[in-house]
């Protein structure tokens, strides 16, 4: 009986304290780590003149102040210098630098083609979904990227598009089904994610995206990732037209209504970027109490930006002369807290 007793206790800790212990390890609080995306007016461009990737010291910092993830935007025109050709092996072993670099440190890696749904070749822009740059294309530079990256453990997820804009409805639905198609060919495993047309806005999403939901993937691992700016026009400029009207519980009120699509239709979600200046306190109380909201929730989100080249760049957390800036203590209350990718239901 004493036996028996035991083995009851130990189940009812194994129910009770092990999954909290697990979900402790799962990435909530990420941010977007910028560089390699940079110089897109002189594309592919040169190496630390027109973009870099981000240094040890960097993942090292971030590393300390508790991030588990990682997000890394990059350019299609460096990775694939011409639609359906092969992959740059040069820009291909950056990437794979990268993600070494962050497993060392324990970190998650998204990697997310921050390409606006165009290419550029030339002096000449190209929109997805077009003939001169096809889904087909989509699928294929996806399919090649997945394959190249089979077999690194900490990559988190592929975010196949950042924001696209001129693509809308069917169209975007369509590119963004070829993309998962071509990453499945290579790999049933990792997290795809799939922003929503334009701004991918979290307020606007129910009337914009509605039909994403639609999207197939036979490893039922698709991540909606939404965006959220708590300025007037929800640009993340934070110009002085609403200054005089930052309302505290703005971060939430943007961002219910794609939790509540999340949890309508039982999908995972993430707030891929959000941000605020530090030069007005109202706005760190807007993202705290956001912060608060989509941790209650248990849905992850990314922060917009960090990164060496942002220098002035308001919204940046990338420490200056050592120091640390204001957003990053606002952060760290909230790393290492979450759950997995999936709302509360």
């Amino acid at each position: 009986m004493r036996r028996l007793h035991f083995l009851l206790l130990l189940s009812l800790f194994a129910c009770t304290f092990l999954p909290q212990i697990a979900n402790a390890q799962s990435p909530l609080i990420g941010i977007n780590i910028c560089g390699a995306e940079f110089g897109e007016k002189n594309l592919p461009g040169t190496l630390n003149v027109d973009y870099r990737y981000p240094t040890t010291t960097e993942i090292s910092y971030f590393s300390r102040k508790g991030f588990k993830l990682l997000t890394l935007p990059f350019k299609w025109e460096r990775i694939q210098h011409e639609p359906g050709g092969e992959l740059d092996a040069r820009e291909l072993e950056l990437i794979k630098a990268f993600i070494v670099n962050c497993s060392n440190y324990g970190m998650n890696v998204t990697l997310t083609m921050q390409n606006f749904a165009a290419y550029f070749k030339g002096r000449k822009e190209y929109t997805l979904g077009t003939a001169r740059l096809s889904n087909k294309d989509f699928k294929d530079v996806w399919q090649k990227i997945a394959a190249a990256l089979t077999g690194y453990n900490n990559i988190y997820g592929y975010d196949i598009m950042n924001e696209p804009r001129n693509i809308f409805g069917r169209h975007w639905r369509k590119a963004a089904q070829a993309a998962i198609d071509g990453i499945r060919e290579a790999d049933m495993n990792v997290n795809i994610i799939v922003d929503g047309e334009n701004s991918s806005f979290t307020y606007d999403w129910q009337k914009d995206n509605n039909k994403l939901r639609k999207l197939k993937d036979p490893a039922d691992k698709i991540i909606y990732d939404a965006h959220c700016y708590f300025d007037f026009d929800h640009s993340g400029r934070y110009d002085d037209k609403y200054i005089n009207r930052i309302n505290p519980n703005v971060g939430v009120e943007c961002a219910e209504p794609f939790i509540a699509w999340l949890k309508k239709y039982k999908k995972k979600g993430i707030i891929g970027e959000f941000g605020v200046p530090a030069n007005d306190s109202r706005w760190l109380e807007a993202m705290e109490r956001f912060l608060a909201y989509i941790t209650k929730k248990g849905i992850p989100a990314n922060y917009w930006a960090a990164g060496e080249w942002w220098n002035d760049y308001p919204l940046s957390v990338h420490p200056q002369n050592g120091i640390d800036k204001p957003q990053m203590r606002i952060l760290e209350k909230y790393l290492n807290t979450g759950k997995e990718a999936e709302v509360k239901r």
